[in-house]
Order: structure tokens, then C-alpha cells, then sequence
């Protein structure tokens, strides 16, 4: 039986085998939830990046997760260092996050509003094509978590979660 869950919190805290970090396709974690995950995991999840970067614009690579409570981090590439987010991109990295999860055997993953952050892509269809996907993998993990930092994009990912989900 699967879960999908909607809540507001720190994604950093979130107790899963993955979190999924809104990545540079540099790999680059300087701010946002990517600063905030190297903050509290520690340096060698910049170290673990730096090895396997840059990567494709839309994929996802898979470090360690240091300190956290999470055993990995996926880092869901959605734009450029310094860009915006563009669809596609936020479409295919959270799949690719997605994919990985399966590929590692993973039961549970927790996102954040992949592209919705600095990257300045819209709530709302980050919210759409965040659960669209979700709903896909829904069979292939036991829970998967969306952690909204802030009341509003809560609120946001509720109201789709409603629409598209239930």
C-alpha cells in the first residue's frame, strides 16, 4: 500500500531513504533547498557532487546523505546555475529523480517544489507535474512525501493533491 503524502516542514529533517534536492545541473549547493541540505548534511555531499558533476540538464544523480536523517540524496538537475527553471526540465529531473529511487530499491522519497524556489518556476504547475508524476510511481514505493517549506506552496500542493489524487 502507497503513500502520498502533502506537508508543510523542513526537508532536511524528513526521515526517508531519499530526499530530492532542486539542483543545478553543476551541482553547485550555494542556496535554497540545496544550501539548506548542505548545511545540516555536511560538506561531503558538496565532495560526492563534485565528482559526478555537472550532468544533464533534466537528470538526477544520487550522493550520500551525511548527517541527515535521509540515506541519500537524489540532486534533481531542473536548471542552470543562475537560470530559471523551464518546464522540461523540472518534467524530467523529478522523473529521473523518481527513476533512481527505483533503481536503488529505495521504499520512500520526499521532494520539495522542484524549480519553485530561486529557480522562480510557478507553484501551482510545479504542484501539477510534481503529484502528475507522483501518481505514476505511486505502485513503485511505499511513501512518497512532498515538504513544502512555506504555508502557501502548502496550501497549493494540497489543492492539486486533491484534484489529481483523490
Amino acid at each position: 500500500m502507497f503513500q502520498i503524502i502533502i506537508k508543510q516542514g523542513d526537508i532536511t529533517t524528513e526521515e526517508a531513504d531519499a530526499i530530492v534536492n532542486a539542483a543545478n545541473n553543476e551541482l553547485l549547493h550555494g542556496g535554497g533547498v540545496a544550501g539548506a541540505i548542505l548545511a545540516k548534511g555536511g560538506q561531503v555531499i558538496q565532495e560526492e557532487s563534485n565528482k559526478i558533476a555537472p550532468i544533464p540538464l533534466g537528470e538526477a544523480a544520487v550522493t550520500s546523505a551525511g548527517k541527515l536523517k535521509a540515506k541519500y540524496v537524489i540532486h534533481a538537475a531542473s536548471m542552470r546555475l543562475g537560470e530559471r527553471a523551464e518546464e522540461v526540465n523540472i518534467r524530467a529531473s523529478i522523473e529521473n529523480s523518481f527513476k533512481r529511487a527505483v533503481e536503488a530499491g529505495l521504499k520512500s522519497i520526499a521532494f520539495p517544489a522542484i524549480g519553485a524556489g530561486i529557480a522562480q518556476f510557478p507553484m501551482r504547475r510545479c504542484a501539477e507535474i510534481s503529484l502528475e508524476i507522483a501518481k505514476k510511481y505511486a505502485d513503485k514505493l511505499e511513501k512518497i512525501v512532498f515538504v513544502l517549506y512555506n504555508e502557501e506552496a502548502f496550501k497549493i500542493f494540497n489543492d492539486v493533491y486533491k484534484r489529481i489524487i483523490k
